[in-house]
């Protein structure tokens, strides 16, 4: 078998993660969230392991198709796929969107929240990007909260060809980010 790269995705770093382009073996992991129903009830899961493989490989073609995906963020002290976190636009997406999973174990440390940043700094200088969205189900408080946390904003609701009824938030745009990709403060 081919140990040949997946995709053509950069290596990104953060003070702790590193975000790469998806590895054969970041199957089993992204699997088991994508089928416990629960954890990701605000993703799109699936009750069965053959559709989780499946949705693995559309974020392979995905980058293929559109250069940009999402990327495994791994946890630089262990090594292991912390989540997912990038920029999905399939086909009956509104626009380009900036979206992150966090693993079980790995929830409540920041690492959504580094790994978006991240995602969102490179796409906004390698991609040239002047805008993205994070698409949001109305019960995922935290997304909601982490969405704000980024400085983007509810702008409507709108139908969501998987998910139903989404909530779409904007990011400020490149030039009203401070240096670190936070929010300028305004006074």
């Amino acid at each position: 078998m081919s140990l040949a790269p997946l995709t053509q995705a950069p290596t990104l770093e953060s003070q702790r993660l590193v975000l790469r382009g998806p590895k054969r073996s970041d199957a089993e992991p992204l699997i088991a969230f994508l089928c416990d129903l629960e954890r990701a009830a605000g993703f799109g899961g699936f009750d069965n392991r053959h559709d989780a493989w499946r949705w693995f490989g559309l974020n392979v073609g995905h980058w293929h198709i559109h250069g940009y995906g999402y990327f495994t963020i791994e946890d630089k002290a262990t090594g292991k796929p912390a989540g997912i976190c990038g920029i999905w636009n399939p086909d009956g997406w509104p626009e380009p969107e900036l979206g992150w999973v966090v693993f079980d174990g790995f929830e409540g440390k920041g690492v959504a929240y580094e790994a978006a940043l991240r995602a969102r700094e490179w796409a906004y200088s390698d991609l040239g990007f002047t805008t993205l969205t994070s698409n949001i189900v109305p019960d995922n408080a935290r997304s909601i909260k982490l969405a704000e946390r980024l400085g983007a904003t509810y702008e409507r609701t709108y139908h969501n060809v998987n998910m139903g009824e989404d909530l779409l938030y904007r990011h400020p745009s490149p030039d009203a980010l401070d240096s670190d990709g936070s929010v300028e403060a305004y006074a």
